[in-house]
């Protein structure tokens, strides 16, 4: 059986991420949170040090609020290590699916493949190096209830332009096109406990790991929102 440690995980590498313009939805968005107007968060990431060691991502954030919280909900996210599916659905409720993904550098080309997509996030940096530290949120849904997914990011970020390519009819196919985008090298990413939101402006920390089945898209009779 795999297993994955507990939040939270300290991981280290580099990232490219782009906002993209949607005007559609491109995945559910699970009962407790509300969908927002706003660009899509489109990150690919290469992992070379975590708790489960190094493995690559790709992940698609669609804006959401909880409550009186914005954040993004991570709708679609793939990586190539079991382990890290795993700790991402138990700790966070991150929808993680295992895929075959690709990265390579060319210069200072980045590009991640999902091979059985065969979708591609791509990005070449600008312009000077600049320090950056940033909290981060995502709002997901484990099997005990919505929770906040709080997390810092620190590094060295330079402007991009991302571009993605999906085939035609894949889900992600909205995606299509070139993004403002960044990329981050030297990057730290801290991932701390799921917390329940309470009241309105205070978060309690959950459970540190929701109960089988840890991904809870809906409730019984319900289907999630789109």
């Amino acid at each position: 059986m795999v297993a994955a440690p507990f939040a939270p995980w300290a991981l280290a590498g580099e990232s490219l991420t782009g906002l993209a313009r949607c005007r559609v939805r491109l995945g559910p968005v699970p009962w407790g949170l509300q969908p927002l107007p706003g660009p899509v968060l489109v990150v690919a990431a290469c992992f070379s040090e975590s708790p489960v060691g190094p493995y690559l991502e790709l992940a698609v954030g669609e804006p959401a609020r909880l409550g009186v919280r914005p954040g993004w909900c991570i709708t679609t996210m793939v990586v190539d290590s079991a382990e890290s599916r795993v700790g991402g659905r138990l700790n966070w409720g991150f929808p993680k699916e295992l895929g075959t993904l690709v990265w390579r550098r060319d210069g200072a080309w980045r590009e991640l493949r999902w091979v059985e997509r065969d979708l591609v996030v791509r990005g070449r940096p600008g312009g000077p190096p600049l320090p950056m530290m940033t909290p981060v949120r995502t709002l997901q849904r484990r099997s005990d209830g919505p929770v906040v997914v709080p997390g810092r990011l620190r590094g060295l970020a330079r402007l991009a332009c991302v571009e993605v390519e999906a085939n035609p009819g894949d889900a992600l196919e909205p995606l299509v096109g070139r993004h403002p985008g960044v990329h981050v090298a030297g990057m730290h990413l801290l991932v701390r406990p799921a917390r329940h939101p309470v009241g309105l402006t205070s978060t309690l920390r959950a459970p540190l790991r929701a109960p089988e089945p840890a991904l809870s898209w809906g409730t019984p009779g319900r289907l999630a929102q789109r």
